[in-house]
């Protein structure tokens, strides 16, 4: 029999937390095994045998990879147990990034079931951001633009607000506007803030494709410059022309994912204040 690859698998993920960590992980694993199907079962907030047991269960009725972050060392114990039973293959995943802290640090890892999650300053911050994020959206900047951290500006359909929003996730208060044909954007963005500004821009044929799906979903046919190719040529020229004009980095989004994009501003970000600390640092003598 000629040996073929199966056409999917299951994926077992077992957390003692939210999940979210398994998650990710797990999603860069799959998309590198594109031609297989995975069928994910999440089993989140697994903080007793009991609840294990039923996790089990399910394993055992449908073998696949097991993915697991549990802090108790019973329950941890318990599922490398039955998975050697059951001759299915299980990874703690922090376990190997605990040993190398563990190994570097000298001292013993400190278990907290969702420490991730902890309520802290953190928390409060990210809360903070979220919230300025969507009061200041689609051009609704705040008075002050010292309020904001980051200002995204794009021409429609540059992923503005979506980026805005997973940067507030990550704590940092994100407004952005949408630059129109024949309006200038307010006097305030080209004299002295603190903010971050960022413009974001795209190839005319991905921006084509995203509007015309948006004229078909609000069936409206009246648009016809707002889908025109050699418009939106147009507009983003104009565009990158004013970006230039005032020295605000530019990312081309065509490519991009809104995490690679963010990924990108927060490091720009970064880098402007670790050079103004630079700057600001007094010299020798």
């Amino acid at each position: 029999m000629p040996n073929t690859l199966p056409s999917y698998f299951h994926l077992h993920l077992i957390s003692d937390s939210t999940g979210e960590t398994l998650t990710t992980i797990a999603k860069a694993a799959v998309v590198q095994y594109a031609s297989i199907r995975p069928i994910e079962h999440v089993h989140p907030l697994i903080r007793s045998k009991r609840q294990l047991a039923r996790v089990l269960q399910e394993i055992e009725q449908a073998p696949g990879i097991v993915l697991y972050t549990i802090v108790n060392a019973e329950l941890s114990e318990e599922i490398e147990r039955e998975c050697r039973r059951l001759k299915v293959p299980t990874l703690h995943v922090l376990q190997p990034i605990m040993k190398v802290f563990e190994s570097y640090l000298g001292a013993p890892e400190t278990l907290i079931v969702a420490g991730q999650h902890v309520v802290d300053a953190g928390y409060f911050r990210r809360i903070d951001a979220l919230n300025f994020t969507m009061a200041h959206d689609d051009g609704r900047l705040p008075a002050d633009l010292n309020q904001a951290d980051i200002i995204l500006l794009g021409i429609s359909r540059t992923s503005k607000t979506p980026t805005s929003i997973y940067l507030a996730q990550r704590g940092y208060k994100t407004t952005n506007f949408p630059l129109v044909p024949g309006i200038e954007p307010p006097d305030a963005l080209t004299k002295p803030h603190r903010a971050f500004v960022v413009g974001l821009v795209a190839s005319p044929e991905r921006i084509a494709e995203i509007r015309r799906n948006r004229v078909q979903l609000m069936s409206d046919r009246q648009l016809t410059d707002y889908v025109d190719r050699t418009q939106i040529a147009n507009e983003i020229a104009h565009s990158r022309r004013m970006f230039a004009r005032n020295g605000w980095p530019v990312i081309d989004v065509t490519r991009r994912s809104i995490e690679e994009t963010a990924a990108t501003i927060i490091k720009m970000l970064h880098d402007r204040d670790a050079s103004a600390e630079q700057a600001t640092e007094p010299g020798d003598g």
